[in-house]
């Protein structure tokens, strides 16, 4: 099977005045249809550096080479009118905080009507059922309700739950998540990640989902590969990353992991001893 999206020793330089730093050592990876893979490291790692600089969402002061094959097509040399109309219809993005991914300004229906149709021929009552349709998927109650309201009436995890569903609404073939569940309590964390496991069984998406968090990246992905400074230090699947990583930084990583669930074992244990 082809790989959906395939990135080759992709480099990324930023070019300041005086002085360039390398950003992104020479990445390689490729995530297939129907296939989440998970890019694991903690801030500045270059994990999500990676996939704007194959999105096209870096300016100039980046310098990027390489190569960035989304369904056989090199992404690295379109122009960005091209890329634009990319984002958004075949390859679909969730950002981190989706309180700046909406414009204060406007009513939540607004917004996603502009989105429909920057990427379809629909009439107003297509936008509308097609609106109210997604918010119903995303189980977001009292939808019509819900198209009136701006960003700042609805809670963080509501709002992401309404990116998510207009990121899937266009079925893209790539779905880029970009630390979907920092900053979002627990409960809807899981929701989230329920959310996204769908999607990928339901329409056979091709994934790639951005954190600095193992538990996370446990429960959706197929594959790991996990970043340090810039590089690829560790891939393969969880029970690999779990039990015979050999970079320090993934064992570190794991630790630390490990370390939370005994604490919250810990947490159970006393409680049950005091019931």
């Amino acid at each position: 099977m082809s790989a959906v999206l395939e990135l080759r020793d992709l480099h990324v330089v930023l070019r300041q005045k005086h002085r360039s730093t390398e950003l992104v050592k020479g990445v390689s990876f490729s995530v297939e249809e129907g296939q989440c893979l998970g890019i694991l490291g903690e801030s500045g790692s270059g994990k999500s550096m990676s996939m704007k600089a194959a999105m096209g969402l870096l300016d100039r002061s980046f310098q990027i080479s390489g190569s960035a094959l989304f369904q056989g097509e090199e992404m690295l040399c379109r122009s960005a009118e091209e890329l634009r109309r990319i984002r958004g219809g075949r390859i679909g993005m969730i950002l981190q905080n989706p309180m700046t991914c909406f414009d204060p300004l406007y009513r939540i229906g607004f917004q996603i009507e502009e989105t429909f149709l920057a990427h379809n021929r629909w009439n107003a009552a297509q936008v509308r059922e097609r609106s109210l349709e997604m918010l119903g998927r995303m189980r977001i109650r009292s939808p019509e309700e819900v198209l009136e309201k701006y960003p700042h009436q609805l809670s963080g995890g509501m709002l992401q739950r309404i990116m998510i569903g207009i990121a899937t609404a266009m079925q893209p073939a790539l779905l880029i998540a970009d630390e979907p569940t920092t900053a979002i309590d627990a409960i809807t964390q899981f929701k989230i990640l329920d959310e996204l496991l769908r999607i990928k069984a339901e329409h056979k998406t091709a994934m790639v989902f951005i954190s600095h968090d193992l538990n996370a990246i446990s429960r959706v992905a197929d594959r790991i590969v996990v970043l340090n400074q810039g590089r690829v230090v560790d891939q393969g699947d969880f029970r690999h990353i779990l039990h015979h990583a050999k970079d320090p930084y993934t064992r570190l990583l794991v630790e630390k992991r490990a370390a939370v669930m005994r604490r919250y074992r810990g947490i159970l244990e006393q409680e049950a001893v005091y019931a």
